[in-house]
Order: C-alpha cells, then sequence, then structure tokens
C-alpha cells in the first residue's frame, strides 16, 4: 500500500495582522499580505505594485519602474513575518535588522500594475539570527532573487 506524505498547509495574513506582527509602517511598509506561511519552512509575500507608490515620483518618471532595493526589502518583511509567526505573540513589532545580503539579482524590471509574489524560504538559524533565500516573481516569472542574513532585537 502506497503511502503519501501530508504537506502542512499555510497560514495567510491580510494587511491588519501584518502590521500587528512587523513594525513597519507606510511608505516603507512594501508587503500588502502573507499568505501560505508554514512554521519555521516559508512564507510568501504579496505585493500589488500601484502608480500611488511614493517612489515612482522620483524613479524614471517617463518610465516608472519599481526600484531593486525595494524589492530586497519586500523580502526582509516578508521574512520577518515568518519569523515573527515561528517565534510566536512574544516576538511581535521586534525589529528584524538586514545582516548581510548576498547574490542579489534583478531579472526584470517590476512596473506599476504588477502584483508580486516574494517567496521566502528559511535556510538555517542561529539564535536571534536566521538565513533566507527568496524569489520575487511576476507572472510566474523571477524578477528578482537574493540570499540573506537578518537579525531580530527588541525595540
Amino acid at each position: 500500500m502506497a503511502r503519501t506524505a501530508k504537506r502542512e498547509t499555510g497560514v495567510d495574513y491580510d494587511i491588519e495582522r501584518v502590521q500587528e506582527m512587523i513594525p513597519h509602517r507606510y511608505p516603507i511598509l512594501m508587503i500588502d499580505r502573507v499568505i501560505d506561511v508554514v512554521t519555521n519552512v516559508s512564507a510568501v509575500g504579496v505585493k500589488n505594485v500601484s502608480i500611488n507608490e511614493p517612489f515612482f515620483l522620483g524613479h524614471f518618471p517617463r518610465r516608472p519602474v519599481m526600484p531593486g532595493v525595494l524589492i530586497i526589502e519586500a523580502m526582509a518583511q516578508t521574512a520577518a513575518v515568518l519569523v515573527v509567526h515561528t517565534l510566536g505573540p512574544e516576538s511581535e513589532g521586534k525589529l528584524v535588522y538586514f545582516m548581510s545580503i548576498e547574490s542579489a539579482r534583478f531579472r526584470k524590471p517590476v512596473v506599476p500594475g504588477d502584483t508580486i509574489y516574494v517567496h521566502v524560504r528559511k535556510q538555517n538559524q542561529r539564535k536571534n539570527v536566521w538565513k533566507f533565500t527568496s524569489e520575487a516573481k511576476v507572472d510566474g516569472r523571477v524578477v528578482a532573487a537574493a540570499t540573506y542574513a537578518a537579525m531580530i532585537m527588541d525595540d
């Protein structure tokens, strides 16, 4: 008789819950929701890119493109939600600081009207330092990827 592995299904968080979990607010909050959060494993952040974003005023106004560093920030915020989800309510509102960003690659511009799906996967953790790999996708195509480490600290 064949056995099938049961996959842990993820949890979804709307913007209100995300704001309870991490301290970021407009204009630097770069995710609108987080879906498919699997404890201690992975999460997917969702960012709906609108022409009303403040960075489009100065980042190529005639050809608006989302800055790559803000895509990396969306990766970090998605990872922060995964960390808080994994550690539990006592970690809500704590700060998650970048320690390193490695192998960042930008493959395709992100423009108004795009929806970015930020796929974050935990690589490892030592005490309060976490390492992640991430891919940002639009319409199923990778637009950016990076490996990074972050440290969670009290505010």
